[in-house]
């Protein structure tokens, strides 16, 4: 059966990737925040309800993947009210609709409800205990949604980037243009994920969680695979400019001081994911390279 999609978030970098998979057995509404305001209640309701109804009425299988989130993570520690509005607040009422509705969720979440000191991947169940605001109003979506009755799957991702929006890569290109060296913070590890792998993976999940073998996790995890340092990944960058690598000097996070706290570790194990039948993303550096193979110039700066 055709599958129908609404994206919550649909203008933002995660939101387009989903949008641009639309084909015959593929629909995909997705409305930025202009059209569908997870803190308006009234508009989540009448905007859930129409979905639903529209998508039922077309034969298609209606399932809602929420990508709205605040994911401004400095501003976050003075922007707390705002933060909690839109990344706890609003999947528990998007929660409370989709269970009055019937309607599947999947709601995406970070690798920031986790505190940064593993030495192994967080594995889906492993303690949380985010070190930032963002984290913390991510986690408490995370719960909202979980406990909210619906039949929700919460998705954390990691380090992601794509062809649309702002993100890591973009800004080592546009400062590959602009300088002959720059430091990157290179104590920090975590696994880059193309939003391009991740909007195909959640497409994925959202089949299996329509079909009669619903993943048993609520909790999965969806990141690029292996690991890498930040340094590492911008050295990745230059390499796909063609410019040299070694033009890109490790820093500590102590050099670079921020108003919010970053993890020193973020890889998640994709355990739950495998073994709900689904398919790992693919290793990051892989993963870099299709993306500058697919669309180049997205990531290039402005003339």
């Amino acid at each position: 059966m055709p599958l129908a999609l609404l994206v919550p978030g649909g203008t933002g970098q995660l939101g387009r990737e989903l949008a641009g998979l639309a084909g015959p057995d593929l629909a995909v509404t997705a409305p930025g925040s202009a059209e569908l305001d997870l803190t308006e209640t009234t508009s989540v309701v009448a905007a859930v309800a129409a979905f639903a109804d529209a998508a039922r009425a077309a034969g298609s299988t209606p399932v809602v993947v929420n990508a709205a989130a605040y994911t401004a993570v400095d501003k976050a520690e003075s922007d707390q009210a705002r933060a909690y509005a839109v990344n706890a607040d609003g999947p528990r009422v998007l929660a409370a609709v989709c269970s009055s509705r019937n309607l599947p969720l999947i709601h995406v979440s970070t690798d920031y409800v986790f505190p940064g000191d593993a030495t192994a991947p967080y594995a889906e169940d492993a303690p949380t205990g985010p070190k930032s605001v963002y984290g913390a109003t991510k986690l408490a979506g995370e719960r909202a949604v979980l406990s909210s009755g619906a039949r929700a799957w919460v998705v954390r991702t990691a380090w992601v980037y794509g062809a649309h929006g702002a993100n890591f890569v973009k800004t080592m290109a546009r400062l590959e243009s602009q300088r002959d060296s720059l430091s990157v913070v290179d104590d920090q590890l975590g696994s880059p994920t193309w939003t391009y792998d991740l909007a195909v993976g959640l497409v994925e999940l959202a089949r299996k969680v329509t079909s009669d073998s619903p993943p048993a996790a609520h909790v999965l995890h969806a990141a690029g695979g292996g690991e890498v340092t930040w340094c590492g990944f911008a050295r990745g960058v230059f390499e796909e400019l063609g410019a040299d690598p070694g033009r890109v000097s490790a820093c500590t996070t102590a050099d670079y001081p921020t108003p919010a706290a970053r993890p020193a570790y973020s890889v998640l194990s994709g355990k739950a994911w495998a073994d709900a039948g689904l398919t790992p993303l693919r290793p990051w550096r892989e993963a870099l390279a299709a993306a500058f193979a697919a669309d180049r110039a997205a990531y290039l700066p402005s003339a």
